[in-house]
């Protein structure tokens, strides 16, 4: 039986490089697993969880961007805009609000989507 989603995943040509230390130090997602070639990144290794990988089909950044995102949950997406905007991550929306959902989206430096969800209560 399938129970949900436990990990979304993003591959590089070398995570040590642009993508681990974007998504650990300026985005700051906690550590779960570290290996030099893959790493699980969320509070639980088990899930939901961001996991980056080195890959040797990989080469250079994302054609693609908008292919697939991985989505973020954050408490207040206003501050975690104005936090990561002034540390230079390049954003391709502003937050925008929903009827269920307030959501930004912005470009990781090999140019994966990523976007910050704040869901209603």
């Amino acid at each position: 039986m399938i129970k949900g989603l436990s990990t979304a995943g993003i591959w590089s040509e070398d995570i040590q490089k642009t993508l681990l230390p974007f998504y650990r130090d300026v985005v700051g997602l906690p550590l779960a697993v570290d290996t030099p070639e893959f790493v699980v990144l969320g509070a639980n290794p088990r899930g939901p969880s961001l996991t980056l990988g080195t890959h040797s089909e990989v080469k250079g950044k994302n054609a693609d961007g908008a292919r697939h995102m991985v989505g973020l949950d954050v408490d207040d997406v206003q501050a975690e805009y104005k936090r990561l905007k002034s540390a230079g991550v390049e954003f391709i929306d502003e937050p925008t609000e929903f009827p269920q959902v307030t959501v930004c989206t912005f470009k990781d430096p090999e140019g994966n989507y990523v976007q910050l969800l704040q869901f209603a209560q």
